[in-house]
């Protein structure tokens, strides 16, 4: 089964436009997302915490039941919230500070001996390690390398040429899953995945064990109901 971990960070938006204390209240969102059925919440705390903070992490990690996934760019403040945390699953994230979003996966050749350096840390720590990750084979092979649990497949390309053509659109994750899954790695997806595009590549990715999606869903959510959403997100996965 393929599970659903939604990315809360939309909501911290929103919360943050009206101060600290104001609504949505992120915990209780959290609470119900996981009520409604999520399987996972994921937070992307970035430096200038401008939606998910450092102090919602920990906050988050009390009240969450299922799995707490935290992604990031493991610099030195990310890695001491991780390590105080010790979130269920730590995802590596290659972004600059000033990214708007997740906008490319690691570069696992150049950068394999610092990955090795930070899987070994959060092992210690007790966290699962997934990396973020461009479907290239040979960055596959390198991330397996570094002791990661799972990889991390960045689908906006594959969003972004699924209505020209589902085939061409899927095959490069098709061919990457299918060989990180011969590496022993797990196989997590994230980026742009919506109700459009999310079924199919459920269905073309036997491999997969997790998708994390934020944007899509609580855009979603603003017509269709929060829990209305998050079911039909499930339905696509079944």
């Amino acid at each position: 089964m393929t599970k659903l971990s939604v990315n809360i960070n939309k909501i911290a938006t929103l919360r943050n436009a009206r101060g600290p204390h104001a609504r949505p209240d992120l915990l209780q969102a959290a609470r119900d997302i996981e009520r409604f059925g999520a399987e996972g919440i994921t937070v992307h705390p970035r430096p200038d915490e401008r939606h998910i903070r450092y102090q919602d992490v920990h906050d988050l990690r009390a009240i969450v039941t299922t799995e707490l996934n935290v992604e990031g760019n493991p610099t030195p403040d990310f890695l001491a919230l991780v390590r105080a945390v010790r979130p269920a699953q730590v995802t590596l994230v290659p972004d600059a500070p000033d990214a708007v979003t997740s906008n490319a996966g690691w570069d696992t050749i150049l950068h394999q001996a610092f990955l090795r350096d930070v899987v070994a840390e959060l092992h210690a720590h007790g966290s699962r390690v997934s990396i973020f990750l461009d479907t290239d084979l040979a960055l596959v092979d390198a991330a397996a390398t570094t002791g990661t649990d799972r990889i991390e497949l960045y689908t906006e390309a594959y969003a972004r040429q699924y209505a020209a053509g589902h085939e061409a659109a899927v095959g490069p994750y098709r061919t990457a899953a299918a060989h990180a899954g011969r590496l022993g790695l797990g196989v997590n997806a994230g980026h742009d995945l919506d109700l459009d595009n999310l079924a199919y590549l459920h269905q073309q990715l036997p491999e997969l064990d997790e998708v994390s999606i934020g944007h899509a869903l609580v855009a979603d959510a603003l017509y269709l109901g929060l829990e209305n959403t998050v079911q039909l997100y499930k339905r696509q996965l079944r």
